[in-house]
């Protein structure tokens, strides 16, 4: 193992992936930085994570904080139809976090003397002795290595490859909490032990249970929810992404921002159509936001002393719910090639790079496929293992 005790890193972009990379380079010996462009600690919206090997690895194998202290679990995965019977029911065991729980706990970890908020990244240059980033603030840092991990919206993709933009899927997703306490009893039982789908005509939802602000029990626990429903390119999208303030969304609309007209006409068609456990849900949540489902992919991810992992280099739609366990993957395999390099960061990067451009590669063909059997050919099929969740393929 080689020790980079004396070299620096920079990590642009503090979230899951950034602080996973930012842990493990600082255990190679790196003195690292991570820059926030975020003013305060960051807020997942109350969003769920299906945990994955890769997302949970640092907690398994270095942290002295407990997995098991941050998640919650199911037992089985269940199709209900429209009148609440259920279609399919298989016993699998998955485990979920929430993404503000899993954040707090990484950060945790790394503390807040090196993590550095409210610092917007904009650009770097390099050469043969380090890498320089510049900051929108007028702040300027240099290191040996630099990470970009600044997710979907990634100020630095583009001096990676420059055809890699954001390409629309034909759909958003909206998504939800409400505390499982507040549910009718009988919806609690129905929901509280799987995670749940319903298939409709060119759409589906999925929900199962995260932790709360306050708890794993069950009396603090967070039904989370996502519908895919189908809108297209053009003006009304366009429409349904600008929030209260008149802002115009790119990627997502905020909690309490989305335009009341299109919560009410979301939580109607919800219960028009959606089986009444999972109706119940949807139109509970007080504060529903969006989320736009893009893809994109960088051709590469390694210039020189810069690297670019997560969602930054490859946004895949989360039907696979795969994305933090990528970006914690990248950061890993980075973190390995490292260890191997003796030193030569410039190598290191380079023998990196083609595995995870495969794998970013394969991820984001299969969630395409799995949009399209969802939202468009009306093919997915409950209990088909080809749409089980995993990073690696179906499952794994």
């Amino acid at each position: 193992m080689t020790d980079y005790t004396g070299a620096s890193a920079i990590v642009v972009g503090g979230s899951i992936g950034g602080l996973t990379a930012a842990l493990l380079l600082r255990d190679l010996g790196f003195t690292v930085d991570v820059y926030e462009r975020t003013p305060t600690a960051l807020d997942g919206r109350g969003s769920g994570i299906v945990l994955q090997p890769d997302t949970t690895r640092w907690f398994t194998e270095r942290s002295g904080q407990d997995i098991a202290d941050l998640s919650t679990a199911t037992n089985y995965v269940q199709y209900l139809d429209r009148s609440g019977d259920v279609l399919y029911r298989e016993q699998c065991t998955w485990t979920y976090t929430s993404w503000g729980t899993f954040y707090r706990a990484l950060l945790a970890d790394f503390g807040s003397e090196h993590y550095h908020y409210g610092e917007f990244a904009c650009g770097f240059s390099q050469d043969e002795h380090g890498a320089t980033v510049r900051f929108v603030s007028g702040r300027i840092e240099s290191a040996d290595l630099v990470v970009f991990a600044d997710g979907v919206t990634s100020a630095a993709r583009q001096r990676f490859d420059a055809d890699a933009t954001l390409r629309y899927a034909g759909y958003i997703g909206w998504r939800g909490t409400v505390a499982l306490r507040d549910l009718d009893p009988a919806t609690q039982a129905v929901l509280h032990d799987a995670i749940t789908y319903d298939v409709i005509p060119h759409s589906h939802i999925t929900m199962y249970p995260i932790p709360g602000e306050n708890g794993l029990g069950l009396d603090q626990r967070l039904m989370n929810y996502v519908w895919y429903r189908n809108v297209a390119a053009g003006p009304d999208l366009t429409e349904m992404l600008i929030d209260k303030r008149g802002f115009t969304g790119s990627v997502s609309v905020h909690p309490g921002q989305v335009q009341d007209r299109y919560v009410a006409e979301m939580k109607q068609a919800a219960a028009d159509t959606l089986a009444p456990a999972i109706a119940e849900v949807v139109t509970a949540a007080e504060t529903p936001y969006l989320q736009v489902l893009s893809d994109v992919r960088s051709t590469r991810m390694a210039q020189g002393r810069v690297a670019l992992i997560g969602d930054a280099a490859c946004a895949a739609r989360p039907h696979a719910a795969a994305g933090t366990a990528k970006a914690a993957a990248d950061g890993w395999a980075l973190a390995a090639a490292l260890s191997d390099a003796g030193g030569d960061i410039v190598a290191a990067l380079t023998k990196w790079e083609p595995a995870q451009l495969q794998l970013s590669d394969s991820l984001l063909r299969r969630v395409i496929s799995m949009g399209e059997r969802s939202q468009v050919t009306n093919t997915w099929t409950p209990g088909d293992p080809d749409l089980r969740f995993g990073l690696y393929g179906p499952g794994r």
